[in-house]
């Protein structure tokens, strides 16, 4: 009975860590061999069988084999195939799709696996985009279009200059099937914006109703003349003129709000992340020609906000 009531009130203090709880449990049971593991059960706050196995574990492998080990599984029979995980991993590598991208990629060749499992891949493999702030996720009634009901159209600053002059590319996407047209320009200018849309409604699948664009002096000079003229009937921007001329409406973004050109916005990300930081060119050509050849790929990826089509495909279902 003494060495019980020992127990309890050694039992009682507040341990530093597992170890030291689980030892003070185990030590006069296996060590000072004062006290029975059965009548030490009657007090242990665990099942006996607990209080077993810390005394086998002892006995085989010392002080040490009351550290806590881990439960993990060893093995997993429905684990994915590590030829499967490397193909994520070089596709990730290689074109930093989302997962699912990948999983529409991975089905082309009969491979079926969930965006999940894809997911935990890439984060364990530390393949994650980093962002500094968590982004406010908004849940926007999205009007259904028709293809060249409206294109988004606006500019975006080749990220080097070549022969010292600075050069621009032209950006035309559909909101409806996100087909997109690219040009490259050594300006900015009202007449490098009227050659652009004159060569998209020549290139274009599709009948071009109307268009939205920021309010750059390029585009419109709603800000720059337009309401500062003198005249009865103030001179409307070049790029109107030819939005009249073929029944195309132009509609304007509210000021300093890019998000609502949302669309060739985002796009603007893809062709930095995917074209300009990974594509080297060293003349206006090379870079034309590139360009061609990545917006052909473009029109042809599957995209999310598709639902895994492309937009080439959307243009035969609309």
């Amino acid at each position: 009975m003494a060495n019980m009531r020992q127990l309890r009130h050694m039992c009682t203090k507040m341990p530093k860590s597992v170890l030291e709880e689980r030892w003070r449990w185990v030590k006069p049971i296996a060590f000072d061999r004062t006290i029975k593991l059965k009548d030490a059960a009657k007090v242990f706050p665990h099942s006996q069988r607990t209080l077993e196995r810390w005394v086998a574990d002892y006995k085989k492998y010392g002080r040490l084999g009351l550290l806590p080990r881990s439960t993990r599984p060893k093995s997993q029979p429905r684990e994915t195939p590590i030829r499967i995980k490397e193909t994520i991993i070089d596709i990730r590598k290689s074109s930093q799709l989302c997962a699912k991208k990948i999983k529409w990629q991975l089905a082309v060749a009969d491979i079926d696996i969930s965006e999940r499992v894809i997911n935990k891949i890439i984060k364990r493999e530390g393949l994650t985009r980093k962002y500094r702030t968590r982004k406010i996720q908004y849940k926007y009634i999205r009007a259904p279009f028709k293809a060249g009901e409206l294109v988004e159209i606006d500019i975006k600053y080749v990220p080097k200059t070549l022969n010292k002059t600075r050069y621009y590319q032209f950006t035309a996407i559909d909101s409806a099937s996100r087909w997109r047209y690219l040009k490259i320009y050594d300006g900015m200018g009202n007449g490098s914006a009227i050659a652009f849309l004159k060569e998209l409604i020549a290139i274009a699948p599709f009948t071009i109703r109307a268009i939205k664009t920021d309010n750059g002096p390029c585009f419109t000079n709603r800000y720059t003349g337009f309401l500062k003229a003198t005249t009865v009937l103030p001179r409307l921007h070049g790029l109107d003129k030819l939005c009249r001329r073929n029944n195309i409406t132009h509609y304007l973004i509210d000021p300093g709000k890019p998000a609502q050109n949302g669309k060739v916005e985002r796009s603007h990300r893809s062709d930095q992340e995917a074209f300009y930081d990974r594509v080297g060119f060293s003349t206006p050509a090379e870079l034309s020609y590139k360009l061609r050849l990545w917006n052909m790929y473009y029109n042809d990826l599957a995209h999310c906000s598709l639902n895994g089509k492309s937009p080439n495909q959307m243009l035969k279902l609309t």
